[in-house]
Protein backbone atom coordinates (compact mmCIF):
# COMPACT_ATOMS: atom_id res chain seq x y z
CA UNK A 1 0.00 0.00 0.00
CA UNK A 2 1.00 3.47 -0.68
CA UNK A 3 2.60 5.41 2.13
CA UNK A 4 1.17 8.82 1.17
CA UNK A 5 -2.08 8.66 -1.13
CA UNK A 6 -1.34 10.17 -4.85
CA UNK A 7 -4.35 11.99 -6.49
CA UNK A 8 -4.83 12.75 -10.00
CA UNK A 9 -5.19 16.51 -10.77
CA UNK A 10 -7.91 18.83 -12.90
CA UNK A 11 -4.11 19.28 -14.57
CA UNK A 12 -3.56 15.51 -14.98
CA UNK A 13 -7.04 14.47 -16.46
CA UNK A 14 -6.63 17.68 -18.76
CA UNK A 15 -3.44 16.28 -19.94
CA UNK A 16 -5.31 13.22 -20.53
CA UNK A 17 -8.11 14.66 -22.61
CA UNK A 18 -5.63 16.37 -24.61
CA UNK A 19 -3.87 13.00 -25.40
CA UNK A 20 -7.63 11.56 -26.07
CA UNK A 21 -7.92 13.85 -29.13
CA UNK A 22 -5.51 11.13 -30.75
CA UNK A 23 -7.10 7.99 -29.93
CA UNK A 24 -6.97 6.90 -33.71
CA UNK A 25 -4.08 7.96 -34.57
CA UNK A 26 -2.37 4.50 -33.93
CA UNK A 27 -5.26 2.41 -35.12
CA UNK A 28 -4.81 -1.22 -36.18
CA UNK A 29 -6.72 -3.97 -37.22
CA UNK A 30 -5.92 -6.60 -34.57
CA UNK A 31 -6.47 -4.35 -30.59
CA UNK A 32 -8.40 -1.17 -33.23
CA UNK A 33 -7.45 2.02 -30.90
CA UNK A 34 -5.52 -0.17 -27.75
CA UNK A 35 -2.13 2.39 -28.31
CA UNK A 36 -4.09 5.48 -28.73
CA UNK A 37 -5.54 4.31 -25.05
CA UNK A 38 -2.20 3.67 -23.54
CA UNK A 39 -0.93 7.09 -25.03
CA UNK A 40 -3.87 9.07 -23.36
CA UNK A 41 -3.39 7.72 -19.95
CA UNK A 42 0.60 7.80 -20.07
CA UNK A 43 0.58 11.40 -18.09
CA UNK A 44 -1.99 9.63 -15.40
CA UNK A 45 0.46 6.47 -14.86
CA UNK A 46 3.59 8.41 -14.62
CA UNK A 47 1.78 10.00 -12.03
CA UNK A 48 0.46 7.20 -9.84
CA UNK A 49 3.10 4.64 -10.26
CA UNK A 50 6.69 5.55 -9.39
CA UNK A 51 8.85 2.74 -10.25
CA UNK A 52 9.44 1.52 -13.51
CA UNK A 53 7.75 -2.22 -13.22
CA UNK A 54 4.41 -0.74 -11.97
CA UNK A 55 4.32 1.70 -15.09
CA UNK A 56 5.35 -1.84 -17.18
CA UNK A 57 2.44 -3.57 -15.73
CA UNK A 58 -0.10 -0.76 -15.99
CA UNK A 59 1.10 0.30 -19.93
CA UNK A 60 0.49 -3.32 -20.99
CA UNK A 61 -3.21 -4.08 -19.52
CA UNK A 62 -4.62 -0.99 -21.15
CA UNK A 63 -3.00 -2.60 -24.96
CA UNK A 64 -5.54 -4.92 -24.92
CA UNK A 65 -8.29 -4.95 -27.23
CA UNK A 66 -10.30 -1.46 -27.57
CA UNK A 67 -13.01 0.34 -29.53
CA UNK A 68 -15.48 3.00 -29.09
CA UNK A 69 -16.90 6.03 -30.59
CA UNK A 70 -13.68 8.44 -30.06
CA UNK A 71 -16.19 11.28 -28.99
CA UNK A 72 -17.41 8.56 -26.21
CA UNK A 73 -14.18 7.65 -24.91
CA UNK A 74 -13.86 10.05 -22.42
CA UNK A 75 -16.20 8.36 -19.73
CA UNK A 76 -14.32 5.47 -20.04
CA UNK A 77 -10.97 7.22 -18.92
CA UNK A 78 -12.26 8.99 -16.83
CA UNK A 79 -13.81 5.65 -14.83
CA UNK A 80 -10.30 3.86 -15.85
CA UNK A 81 -8.27 7.01 -14.39
CA UNK A 82 -10.02 6.68 -10.78
CA UNK A 83 -9.73 2.71 -10.78
CA UNK A 84 -6.03 3.08 -11.73
CA UNK A 85 -5.69 6.34 -8.74
CA UNK A 86 -7.22 3.92 -6.47
CA UNK A 87 -5.33 0.47 -6.93
CA UNK A 88 -2.22 2.88 -6.85
CA UNK A 89 -3.36 3.67 -3.58
CA UNK A 90 -3.47 0.19 -2.20
CA UNK A 91 -7.19 -1.08 -3.17
CA UNK A 92 -7.93 -3.93 -3.90
CA UNK A 93 -8.54 -3.77 -7.79
CA UNK A 94 -6.87 -6.21 -9.89
CA UNK A 95 -6.57 -6.05 -13.78
CA UNK A 96 -9.82 -8.10 -14.80
CA UNK A 97 -11.66 -5.96 -12.41
CA UNK A 98 -10.33 -2.42 -14.94
CA UNK A 99 -10.24 -4.64 -18.26
CA UNK A 100 -14.43 -6.21 -17.61
CA UNK A 101 -15.30 -2.15 -16.47
CA UNK A 102 -13.52 -0.73 -19.83
CA UNK A 103 -15.15 -3.86 -22.15
CA UNK A 104 -18.34 -3.47 -20.71
CA UNK A 105 -18.37 0.10 -21.23
CA UNK A 106 -17.44 0.86 -24.69
CA UNK A 107 -20.05 -1.07 -26.45
CA UNK A 108 -23.25 0.51 -25.19
CA UNK A 109 -21.28 3.31 -25.59
CA UNK A 110 -20.54 3.19 -29.48
CA UNK A 111 -24.05 2.86 -29.83
CA UNK A 112 -24.87 5.92 -28.48
CA UNK A 113 -22.19 7.80 -29.77
CA UNK A 114 -22.57 7.37 -33.85
CA UNK A 115 -26.74 8.31 -34.11
CA UNK A 116 -25.94 11.05 -32.03
CA UNK A 117 -23.00 12.93 -33.68
CA UNK A 118 -22.35 11.31 -36.88
CA UNK A 119 -26.19 11.06 -37.77
CA UNK A 120 -27.25 13.80 -35.58
CA UNK A 121 -25.29 16.77 -34.42
CA UNK A 122 -22.47 16.70 -37.59
CA UNK A 123 -25.49 16.97 -40.67
CA UNK A 124 -27.12 19.79 -38.38
CA UNK A 125 -23.89 21.69 -37.81
CA UNK A 126 -23.16 21.20 -41.67
CA UNK A 127 -26.26 22.26 -42.60
CA UNK A 128 -26.72 25.33 -41.08
CA UNK A 129 -22.84 26.37 -42.11
CA UNK A 130 -23.99 25.41 -45.79
CA UNK A 131 -27.04 27.67 -45.37
CA UNK A 132 -25.08 30.29 -44.82
CA UNK A 133 -21.78 29.50 -47.40
CA UNK A 134 -24.23 29.47 -50.19
CA UNK A 135 -25.50 32.76 -49.78
CA UNK A 136 -21.69 33.61 -50.15
CA UNK A 137 -21.33 33.87 -45.88
CA UNK A 138 -17.38 33.30 -45.22
CA UNK A 139 -18.86 32.23 -41.44
CA UNK A 140 -20.57 29.35 -42.48
CA UNK A 141 -17.09 26.66 -42.41
CA UNK A 142 -15.84 29.24 -39.87
CA UNK A 143 -18.94 28.32 -37.41
CA UNK A 144 -19.53 24.97 -38.03
CA UNK A 145 -15.45 24.25 -37.08
CA UNK A 146 -15.60 26.48 -34.53
CA UNK A 147 -19.22 25.10 -32.65
CA UNK A 148 -18.52 21.48 -33.38
CA UNK A 149 -15.06 21.65 -31.84
CA UNK A 150 -16.20 23.39 -29.10
CA UNK A 151 -19.18 20.88 -28.48
CA UNK A 152 -16.63 17.83 -29.15
CA UNK A 153 -14.61 19.44 -26.48
CA UNK A 154 -17.45 20.23 -23.78
CA UNK A 155 -18.87 16.54 -24.50
CA UNK A 156 -15.31 14.58 -24.09
CA UNK A 157 -14.15 16.83 -21.21
CA UNK A 158 -17.70 16.73 -18.52
CA UNK A 159 -18.46 13.20 -19.33
CA UNK A 160 -14.68 12.95 -18.21
CA UNK A 161 -15.47 14.12 -15.05
CA UNK A 162 -17.96 12.32 -14.58
CA UNK A 163 -16.98 8.91 -15.26
CA UNK A 164 -14.01 9.78 -13.17
CA UNK A 165 -16.36 11.05 -10.25
CA UNK A 166 -18.60 7.94 -10.36
CA UNK A 167 -15.73 5.49 -10.43
CA UNK A 168 -14.26 7.15 -7.14
CA UNK A 169 -17.74 6.35 -5.45
CA UNK A 170 -17.57 2.60 -7.66
CA UNK A 171 -14.28 2.03 -5.66
CA UNK A 172 -15.70 3.23 -2.30
CA UNK A 173 -17.85 0.31 -2.23
CA UNK A 174 -15.06 -2.30 -3.40
CA UNK A 175 -15.32 -4.62 -0.64
CA UNK A 176 -18.90 -4.64 -0.65
CA UNK A 177 -19.14 -6.00 -3.99
CA UNK A 178 -20.09 -3.17 -6.02
CA UNK A 179 -17.56 -3.31 -8.42
CA UNK A 180 -17.93 -6.63 -8.96
CA UNK A 181 -21.67 -5.98 -10.30
CA UNK A 182 -20.21 -2.94 -12.42
CA UNK A 183 -18.26 -5.12 -14.01
CA UNK A 184 -20.69 -7.84 -14.48
CA UNK A 185 -23.52 -5.49 -15.40
CA UNK A 186 -21.11 -3.64 -17.68
CA UNK A 187 -19.90 -6.98 -19.48
CA UNK A 188 -23.16 -7.82 -19.97
CA UNK A 189 -24.67 -4.79 -21.45
CA UNK A 190 -21.64 -4.84 -23.90
CA UNK A 191 -22.25 -8.30 -25.26
CA UNK A 192 -26.26 -7.78 -25.20
CA UNK A 193 -24.88 -4.70 -27.77
CA UNK A 194 -22.99 -6.63 -29.59
CA UNK A 195 -24.75 -9.09 -29.94
CA UNK A 196 -27.47 -7.13 -31.37
CA UNK A 197 -25.66 -5.45 -34.12
CA UNK A 198 -24.68 -8.98 -35.47
CA UNK A 199 -27.20 -8.68 -37.85
CA UNK A 200 -26.28 -4.89 -39.03
CA UNK A 201 -22.11 -5.41 -39.38
CA UNK A 202 -22.00 -9.16 -40.27
CA UNK A 203 -23.65 -10.31 -43.63
CA UNK A 204 -23.05 -13.66 -45.12
CA UNK A 205 -25.06 -14.30 -48.58
CA UNK A 206 -25.28 -18.02 -49.54
CA UNK A 207 -25.94 -17.84 -53.52
CA UNK A 208 -26.45 -21.41 -54.67
CA UNK A 209 -29.80 -21.95 -56.48
CA UNK A 210 -32.30 -24.33 -54.38
CA UNK A 211 -34.59 -24.35 -56.95
CA UNK A 212 -35.94 -22.83 -60.17
CA UNK A 213 -39.81 -22.39 -61.14
CA UNK A 214 -41.22 -21.11 -64.45
CA UNK A 215 -43.73 -18.65 -64.27
CA UNK A 216 -46.72 -17.89 -65.61
CA UNK A 217 -46.82 -15.49 -68.77
CA UNK A 218 -48.63 -12.91 -66.67
CA UNK A 219 -46.64 -12.65 -63.90
CA UNK A 220 -43.00 -11.31 -65.71
CA UNK A 221 -42.55 -8.82 -67.67
CA UNK A 222 -42.20 -9.27 -71.48
CA UNK A 223 -39.36 -7.17 -72.44
CA UNK A 224 -39.36 -7.95 -75.95
CA UNK A 225 -42.89 -6.42 -76.29
CA UNK A 226 -42.03 -3.09 -74.54
CA UNK A 227 -41.98 0.31 -76.42
CA UNK A 228 -38.41 1.16 -77.02
CA UNK A 229 -36.38 3.90 -75.82
CA UNK A 230 -38.22 6.02 -72.86
CA UNK A 231 -41.33 4.87 -72.95
CA UNK A 232 -40.25 1.14 -72.36
CA UNK A 233 -38.74 2.04 -69.44
CA UNK A 234 -41.55 3.58 -68.07
CA UNK A 235 -43.66 1.04 -68.39
CA UNK A 236 -41.07 -1.65 -67.01
CA UNK A 237 -40.96 0.45 -63.93
CA UNK A 238 -44.51 0.60 -63.63
CA UNK A 239 -45.31 -3.23 -64.41
CA UNK A 240 -42.76 -3.64 -61.50
CA UNK A 241 -43.54 -1.30 -59.03
CA UNK A 242 -47.18 -0.56 -59.17
CA UNK A 243 -49.48 -2.79 -58.02
CA UNK A 244 -48.85 -5.41 -60.28
CA UNK A 245 -45.82 -6.59 -58.99
CA UNK A 246 -44.32 -8.57 -62.38
CA UNK A 247 -40.94 -9.88 -62.01
CA UNK A 248 -38.27 -9.03 -63.75
CA UNK A 249 -37.49 -12.72 -65.29
CA UNK A 250 -39.28 -15.55 -66.62
CA UNK A 251 -38.42 -17.77 -63.69
CA UNK A 252 -38.32 -17.47 -59.88
CA UNK A 253 -35.23 -18.61 -58.32
CA UNK A 254 -34.70 -20.14 -54.71
CA UNK A 255 -31.42 -19.35 -53.04
CA UNK A 256 -29.90 -20.95 -50.36
CA UNK A 257 -29.69 -17.52 -48.57
CA UNK A 258 -33.23 -17.48 -49.35
CA UNK A 259 -34.62 -20.72 -47.23
CA UNK A 260 -31.99 -19.89 -44.63
CA UNK A 261 -33.66 -16.36 -43.86
CA UNK A 262 -36.94 -18.02 -43.57
CA UNK A 263 -36.04 -20.64 -40.89
CA UNK A 264 -33.70 -17.90 -39.00
CA UNK A 265 -31.98 -14.77 -40.53
CA UNK A 266 -28.74 -13.75 -39.55
CA UNK A 267 -28.16 -17.68 -38.67
CA UNK A 268 -24.89 -17.44 -40.73
CA UNK A 269 -23.67 -14.62 -39.48
CA UNK A 270 -24.09 -15.45 -35.50
CA UNK A 271 -22.44 -18.70 -36.16
CA UNK A 272 -19.51 -16.86 -37.96
CA UNK A 273 -19.44 -14.66 -35.21
CA UNK A 274 -19.56 -17.78 -32.23
CA UNK A 275 -16.72 -19.30 -34.82
CA UNK A 276 -14.48 -16.14 -34.30
CA UNK A 277 -15.33 -16.10 -30.77
CA UNK A 278 -13.96 -19.20 -30.29
CA UNK A 279 -10.77 -18.89 -31.96
CA UNK A 280 -10.10 -16.03 -30.19
CA UNK A 281 -10.55 -18.25 -27.16
CA UNK A 282 -7.99 -20.67 -28.15
CA UNK A 283 -5.39 -17.43 -28.62
CA UNK A 284 -5.48 -17.19 -32.25
CA UNK A 285 -4.51 -14.42 -33.52
CA UNK A 286 -7.31 -11.69 -35.02
CA UNK A 287 -4.79 -11.44 -37.77
CA UNK A 288 -4.63 -14.86 -39.10
CA UNK A 289 -8.55 -14.87 -38.50
CA UNK A 290 -9.38 -11.54 -40.72
CA UNK A 291 -7.32 -12.99 -43.52
CA UNK A 292 -8.74 -16.58 -42.92
CA UNK A 293 -12.20 -15.25 -43.32
CA UNK A 294 -10.98 -12.70 -46.18
CA UNK A 295 -9.00 -16.07 -48.45
CA UNK A 296 -12.25 -18.23 -47.22
CA UNK A 297 -14.69 -15.79 -48.31
CA UNK A 298 -12.62 -15.11 -52.17
CA UNK A 299 -12.58 -18.68 -52.83
CA UNK A 300 -16.15 -19.59 -51.69
CA UNK A 301 -16.93 -16.39 -53.95
CA UNK A 302 -15.02 -18.35 -56.94
CA UNK A 303 -16.89 -21.54 -56.33
CA UNK A 304 -20.09 -20.11 -56.47
CA UNK A 305 -21.04 -20.09 -52.18
CA UNK A 306 -21.21 -16.75 -51.40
Amino acid sequence: MADKKVTLSKSDRRKVLLRSYFLLASFNYERMQNGGFVFSMIPAIKKLYKNKEDRAAALKRHLEFFNTHPFMANPIFGVTLALEEDRANGADIDDAAISGVKVGMMGPLAGVGDPVFWFTMRPILAAMGAALAVSGNVLGPILFYVIWNIMAWAVKWYSQEFGYRAGTKITDDASGGLLQKVTRGASMMGMFVIGALIQRWVTINFTPVISKVKLQSSQYIHWDKLPSGVNGIKEALLQYNLGKGKALTPFKETTLQSNLDQLIPGLAALLLTFLCMWLLKKKVSPIVIIIGIFVVGVLAHVAGLL
